[in-house]
């Protein structure tokens, strides 16, 4: 029993020690940057999908972003407002996204996006 001890422990070190070397530091909190957009009628899909490659290609122009996703809509509740697409970008300080919000990366995206958008949301939000 006293080995099972040992091992159980030394197994729970080692786990610990692993998920610990991943290059980033843990945090107990991230800051979530949400952006929601909708898009005119006359936008059309190719050009939908540039705007959407272009935000896609972010997180490996802008090191600042520690991790990143995004969808469509796909709710049933008819509360959308006209917006169809949700972009998660994560941040471990609000120096960091604020950097990000100048990068010269994210002014280019501004410039894809353009005028076709029909809606634009923003919410920063600390997780709990």
């Amino acid at each position: 029993m006293k080995k099972l001890a040992l091992l159980t422990g030394s197994l729970l070190a080692l786990a610990f020690t692993l998920g610990s070397c991943s290059g980033e530091p843990k945090q107990d909190k991230v800051l979530r940057h949400v952006v929601m957009f909708g898009f005119k009628p006359e936008v059309t899909a190719e050009q939908v999908k540039a705007v959407e490659d272009a935000f896609g290609e972010l997180p490996s122009k802008i090191d600042l972003i520690k991790d990143y996703e995004w969808g469509t809509d796909c709710s049933p509740e008819g509360l959308q407002h006209g917006l169809t697409h949700c972009f998660f970008v994560t941040f471990y300080s609000e120096a960091d996204r604020d950097a990000y919000l100048v990068h010269p990366a994210h002014k280019e995206f501004g410039k894809v996006l353009g005028n076709k958008a029909s809606a634009v949301t923003v919410l920063d939000y600390w997780t709990r």
